[in-house]
C-alpha cells in the first residue's frame, strides 16, 4: 500500500522540480579505516590534525571529537563562517587523511594572492595598456 502511495505522489510532482533536501548530508562520511601507513603519534585529537595540514585551520574552526570532524561537510563549515578556499582544503585535507596519509606529505601553504589583475597583456606592471593605432 505504501509503494502505491509513493508512486501517486512521485507521478505529481513535476519531474523538472528540484530536491526538497540537500542530498550531500543524507549521505555519510566514513571514518578513516585499515592498517596505518603512518605513524599518527601526533594526531591524536582532531585540533592537532587541524593544526598539522596548517593555513592556520586550527584559529578557523575548531572540533570536540573526531566524530564531529568526520561527519561535517561543506555546509557546516560554510554555516561556521569559513572561506571557500580554506572549507575545500579542509575537506580535501580530511580526505586524504581517510586514505591513511601523512598530513606531512600533502600539506601546503596557500596561493600568494595576485599582485597584478588583469587579463593578460593588457595589463603590465598594474597599468593598462593601450595598444598602438596605425596613423
Amino acid at each position: 500500500m505504501s509503494f502505491v502511495l509513493a508512486v501517486r505522489l512521485r507521478s505529481s510532482v513535476s519531474p523538472f522540480s528540484r530536491a526538497f533536501q540537500n542530498r550531500a548530508l543524507l549521505r555519510p562520511v566514513p571514518p578513516p579505516r585499515g592498517m596505518l601507513t603512518f605513524t599518527p603519534g601526533d594526531i591524536s585529537t582532531p585540533e592537532s590534525f587541524l593544526k598539522s595540514i596548517g593555513r592556520g585551520s586550527e584559529t578557523k574552526i575548531s572540533f570536540d571529537a573526531w566524530d564531529a570532524l568526520w561527519k561535517t561537510n561543506g555546509l557546516t563549515l560554510k554555516k561556521a563562517g569559513l572561506a571557500v578556499r580554506d572549507r575545500r582544503y579542509i575537506l580535501w585535507a580530511m580526505e586524504r587523511f581517510r586514505r591513511n596519509d601523512d598530513p606531512s606529505d600533502y600539506a601546503h601553504e596557500a596561493k600568494p594572492k595576485k599582485k597584478i589583475r588583469g587579463h593578460g597583456p593588457a595589463v603590465q606592471f598594474g597599468k593598462r595598456i593601450r595598444s598602438r593605432r596605425r596613423k
